[in-house]
């Protein structure tokens, strides 16, 4: 890896752990289309470069998830009973769609991508409204949601926040409660999508490069890493700057973001 690349994922990384103690996202967001964007530059396969921006992205998020679980659990913001029947189903769904991203072309998967990119960006322009609900799931609709949520977490290589969220509110939880327990459903959705993407692109393996599977291990390391140190001032500038004007803002790059990701691989 050339110095440009280098100082490229550290300033990513930097990027990354600022918005996520700003806003509370895992970044893969803006991690996935950056990254295809480097690996092209850096002149990896050009019809798994896509896979690789998932695979790398889901690895890196582990880290970030990690570090926003432990600080929510710490604060008792976590409903452990929810969490973990919702988390049985995201194992099964984040892991079995590796398997169908694996078959599917970067094109699509780049396509797909974008739409849900552009589906968060008006959920954050929107005015968000919620109702008690008389009728909450039970422990089959949590684990079946839970599935629907990890399918979706792998094809396009996030947290899940963005779904989990707005599902357990709708399930009578207070927004800190909501975001927490999110935070810690999460986790399993980086660690299952992370093995999925290792086990499925084995053949795209190259140990010379440090890739293993989809995952690019030097990018994984060097944005976690990096994005320690930007989490605390993200943290700290939470309750200084506008923070729902900078979601919009998240929204938009994030689409902007997601165009120019797709221009680069048709």
């Amino acid at each position: 890896m050339s110095g440009i690349f280098l100082v490229d994922y550290i300033a990513l990384g930097l990027l990354v752990g600022f918005l996520a103690g700003l806003l509370g996202v895992g970044g893969g967001g803006i991690m996935v289309p950056i990254f295809t964007i480097l690996f092209a530059m850096q002149g990896f396969e050009h019809e798994k470069i896509m896979h690789l921006a998932l695979g790398t992205s889901m690895a890196t998020i582990i880290f970030t998830s990690f570090s926003s679980m432990r600080a929510h659990y710490k604060k008792d913001n976590i409903e452990i009973s929810m969490a973990l029947k919702i988390a049985g189903g995201v194992l099964i769904g984040t892991f079995s769609a590796t398997f169908l991203a694996s078959y599917l072309a970067g094109v699509y998967l780049a396509l797909f991508f974008g739409v849900f990119m552009s589906y968060v960006a008006f959920k954050m322009f929107s005015k968000p409204s919620y109702e008690a609900n008389t009728n909450p799931h039970g422990k089959v609709g949590n684990i079946f949601t839970g599935t629907l949520i990890g399918a979706i977490s792998a094809l396009v290589s996030i947290g899940g926040g963005s779904l989990t969220v707005p599902y357990l509110v709708h399930q009578n939880f207070d927004m800190k409660r909501a975001i927490g327990t999110s935070a810690a459903v999460g986790f399993p959705i980086a660690i299952s999508g992370t093995i999925g993407y290792a086990i499925n692109g084995f053949g795209n393996s190259d140990l010379q490069n440090y890739i293993i599977g989809y995952i690019y291990l030097p990018a994984v390391i060097i944005v976690a890493i990096s994005s320690i140190f930007s989490v605390p001032l993200g943290v700290k500038y939470a309750s200084i700057l506008p923070t729902q004007r900078l979601k919009k803002v998240f929204g938009v790059l994030a689409v902007i973001l997601s165009i120019k990701m797709i221009v680069s691989v048709i």
